[in-house]
């Protein structure tokens, strides 16, 4: 069949095999071109390992550090003339790129937050790596969450907290900008949404592959995290989405005192602030990543998540030469060159001149847009999008 893109809101409901493939493809090629990390990771597991920052860690473990992997996602298979969506066709092309490299490569396709998906990741560590894995990645994006213990549903929101938000946002497939005004959570709804997308479920698998003695000594374990500009505070950092974040680094040091014995250590990673589907569906966040982008490309600073993932492996988690590096409040800080004074300065002077008259010229709305488009397999050169493509893709290791 013939597929292209269809949007829906901040969503893209159709993916292209092909096109996915091909974005795998130059982000192993990017990795592929660095220094090997010769002291990098050797069995890792990746929670949220099919697409943005989670996909990136597990292409760098893989084809940077020749490393183990096993990946953890809720991903959708094609069915009739739906397509599958994104994340299985990444999950695909990663497994078959890593098969010809001669690397393990497995996937489990399920509830990451269920006890029955942990046990099944720590039945097949043991069964195929015998039974230790020295890096875990904890890179969850997902808008609900089944408690496992108490089948209690939660769902996530993006509201501020106290008192309503007004701001500038953007339709990002017309320019057109808008003001928005949102109304603040109740205590339930920031409570849900620390419980979907804190740290609670991060150290429930951490619990649960330590009980049953699956981690290796010096074992590392991250999360990823971000903080951003003061503009857009109201909405994510003091908002509800930023009180599951500073819960999600508050459970660093719970499980570093779990790991102690192990000689094990917890990072959260605090990353740039990328066109990813969760940021997408943040009210004024394309607007501020539109403006970033601009001047980011101009001052020759801008990374994409696997030049963020890139350097996190090499200069700060297994980097021989320095200790890992954090900030006063125990934080990697991989934003650095978003946060840089210079860069905050020309967007927050740019952020009340942007209109709808002007904003393909003060910003790089257009490049939000490809880079939106690359998610679902669109827009990757190399790829003709005017022939079919079949949309039934498999997974090999799930047909195990």
């Amino acid at each position: 069949m013939l597929i292209q893109p269809k949007i829906r809101g901040f969503i893209c409901t159709t993916a292209h095999p092909q096109g996915c493939a091909e974005h795998v493809r130059e982000q192993i090629q990017y990795v592929q071109q660095q220094p090997s990390l010769t002291h990098g990771p050797k069995k890792v597991l990746v929670i949220g390992a099919s697409t943005g920052y989670g996909l990136a860690s597990r292409i760098v473990a893989a084809f940077g550090a020749n490393a183990d992997t096993l990946g953890v996602f809720f991903e959708r298979e094609a069915e009739g003339s739906r397509t599958a969506s994104p994340g299985w066709y990444n999950s695909a092309a990663f497994e078959s790129a890593a098969k010809q490299a001669g690397l393990y490569a497995k996937s489990i396709n399920g509830d990451a937050f269920s006890d029955e998906i942990k046990q099944k990741t720590i039945e097949l560590i043991k069964q195929d790596w015998g039974g230790e894995v020295d890096l875990i990645i904890y890179s969850l994006a997902s808008p609900k969450r089944r408690h496992p213990k108490t089948g209690e549903t939660f769902s996530s929101v993006l509201k501020p907290i106290g008192e309503s938000y007004t701001s500038k946002t953007i339709d990002v497939m017309n320019g057109q900008i808008t003001e928005i005004s949102i109304a603040p959570a109740t205590e339930a709804e920031i409570e849900h949404t620390v419980a979907v997308m804190g740290g609670d479920d991060w150290a429930l698998w951490l619990d649960a592959l330590q009980n049953a003695g699956v981690l290796a000594k010096g074992v590392k374990t991250i999360a990823y995290s971000y903080i951003g500009p003061e503009l857009t505070f109201p909405i994510y950092r003091e908002g509800t989405i930023g009180q599951a974040k500073k819960h999600l680094e508050e459970t660093t040091q719970k499980l570093n005192t779990r790991l102690k014995d192990l000689e094990g250590q917890a990072f959260v990673s605090v990353n740039k602030a990328l066109v990813t589907q969760a940021s997408a569906a943040i009210p004024v966040v394309p607007l501020y990543i539109s403006l970033l982008y601009k001047v980011m490309k101009q001052k020759g600073v801008h990374e994409g998540c696997i030049e963020q993932i890139w350097r996190l492996y090499a200069d700060a988690l297994y980097n021989p030469q320095a200790q890992t590096q954090v900030d006063a409040q125990g934080l990697i800080r991989l934003d650095d060159l978003e946060m840089r004074e210079d860069v905050q300065r020309a967007v927050a002077e740019l952020w009340p001149q942007v209109s709808s008259d002007n904003v393909n010229d003060l910003t790089d709305l257009a490049g939000y847009r490809h880079e939106f488009y690359k998610l679902f397999g669109f827009e990757l050169n190399g790829v003709d999008y005017s022939q079919e493509s079949d949309p039934n893709v498999s997974i090999p290791s799930l047909n195990d």
